[in-house]
């Protein structure tokens, strides 16, 4: 088991202040990854200092040399991606398979987006007698998840850099291994010292030192949606810019005339990729009462594929839960659902066959699912889906219009243009229409309870810009 005692602080690691801890649990086997320091508001000050004396110089530097660094940025990703994905599956018990493919080849793309961004982006532009320059917002503090740790470190630290910010990184105590692996990335690129920091820590402290910061002027988290407020809340007593990226309960439409059997098996993969785990899975599968009961049988035939397993099998499609808290939450949805009336079609709140250790929850569908149920409206977080019956498309619109979340959904119908109809009326940020590809260019962020600002492409790298302009 590897100990750690550091922080990378004003280009360099240096002993954390304070002799908190942090032990990095394997969610498979339950055994002990690692100890990492929980850094405390001492830390956080001295990162925030760092990034404070940097960030004029770094914010002054020639677009042309921040893209030397993003460029080196991207092919250390590059280069260490299968340790990237080791690591990945190690400390949050996701399947090799996707780890490799998607919590580590997500945010090698998403680096290169902004290395192809940045060299075309004008930061300066006249608008009749005035010039308009689009300059760095200044320190920005991110606060990560554990549950694409990597993907949502590369979404908020490569934009910021890119826009001349300089960053303070805390990322998910779950998951801090991989920000680690990242930090030695970024050291390697010879970015200037203090430019990037990071202090791995517990929310409560280190994360509510880092919102309050006064030395930070934006603040950039992707989480739940209650912890979301409370950071608004330190932020906004300092006037501070927020972007938040927060929970969904996204609604997968299927209209008549629809494939319905493409549509409930592309719906079990949103639902059960990274066990469920991910802030836009597709929880809710909307099906036209005729449909109903064909629909419910597909999705158990679908979910029959997806066996809880060895995460470093290739073979295995789900691995665990992120920890023994969250494995207990999500089972407790599920009998909240049952005692509620919906029907067990598959899963269920006992732990899989052959699954004595780790946080394992079985794949779990629900139906009969009413929209006033507690699983129809509160984020799980973890692999059940619920199928809800809807009467017509009004019924159906209404239904996944229907809860405090607006994050993303998909709609599926016959032609192209009905389903581009009916998705401009759903109040969520981004919608797939009949299993179109996510786009890492595209911007990323909800509606809603599920946060403001927005992540990836060109809008991502616009959140850490402020404007000015001059007039002649």
């Amino acid at each position: 088991m590897e100990v750690y005692n550091d922080q990378y602080i004003g280009g360099r690691w240096r002993p954390s202040v304070g002799d908190g801890v942090i032990t990095v649990i394997n969610p498979a086997t339950e055994d002990s990854l690692a100890v990492v320091p929980a850094g405390s508001a001492a830390d956080i000050d001295s990162a925030a200092t760092a990034a404070r004396a940097t960030q004029r110089t770094w914010g002054a530097t020639d677009p042309g040399t921040r893209l030397i660094h993003l460029k080196a940025i991207h092919e250390g990703l590059v280069a260490r991606r299968h340790e990237i994905a080791d690591t990945m599956t190690a400390e949050l018990g996701v399947p090799i398979g996707f780890s490799t493919e998607i919590q580590t080849g997500l945010p090698i793309a998403v680096a290169d987006s902004y290395v192809e961004i940045l060299a075309d982006y004008e930061f300066t532009e006249k608008v009749g007698n005035s010039t308009v320059y689009h300059e760095p917002a200044g320190v920005v503090g991110a606060i990560t998840p554990w549950n694409y740790p990597l993907h949502q470190i590369v979404a908020k630290v490569v934009p910021a850099l890119a826009a001349g910010c300089t960053v303070v990184l805390k990322p998910a105590e779950n998951t801090p291994l991989v920000a680690r692996l990242f930090a030695r990335i970024v050291h390697e690129a010879a970015l200037p010292a203090g430019v990037f920091n990071l202090v791995t820590g517990l929310g409560s402290e280190a994360g509510t030192a880092l919102a309050g910061h006064p030395q930070v002027e934006l603040l950039s988290f992707t989480g739940s949606t209650a912890v979301g407020r409370s950071i608004a809340e330190l932020a906004g007593r300092d006037i501070k810019r927020v972007a938040l990226e927060l929970g969904g309960k996204s609604a997968n439409v299927v209209l008549p005339g629809a494939d319905l059997a493409t549509a409930v098996t592309v719906n079990m993969a949103y639902i059960f990729s990274n066990s469920g785990q991910s802030c836009n899975a597709w929880s809710r599968l909307l099906v036209h009462q005729d449909q109903y009961e064909e629909a419910v049988t597909l999705a158990a035939e679908a979910a029959s594929t997806y066996v809880p397993g060895d995460p470093t099998d290739p073979e295995t499609l789900i691995g665990p839960v992120v920890s023994a808290r969250r494995r207990d939450r999500v089972r407790g949805y599920i009998q909240q659902g049952l005692d509620a009336g919906a029907r067990l079609v598959t899963g269920g709140v006992e732990a899989p066959a052959n699954c004595e250790r780790g946080f394992y929850v079985r794949p779990t569908v629900l139906a009969d699912v009413t929209p006033d149920m507690t699983v129809a409206q509160e984020e799980i977080f973890g692999p059940v889906l619920c199928v809800l019956a809807y009467r017509d498309p009004e019924h159906a619109l209404a239904l996944a219009n229907g809860t405090a979340y607006g994050l993303a959904g998909g709609v599926w119908a016959a032609d192209e243009q009905s389903a581009i109809a009916f998705a401009r009326r759903m109040d969520t940020g981004q919608v797939h229409i009949n299993g179109g590809r996510f786009n890492p260019q595209a911007p990323f962020g909800g509606y809603k309870n599920s946060g403001v600002g927005r992540e990836l492409g060109r809008q991502g790298l616009e959140e850490f810009l402020r404007t000015k302009s001059l007039q002649f």
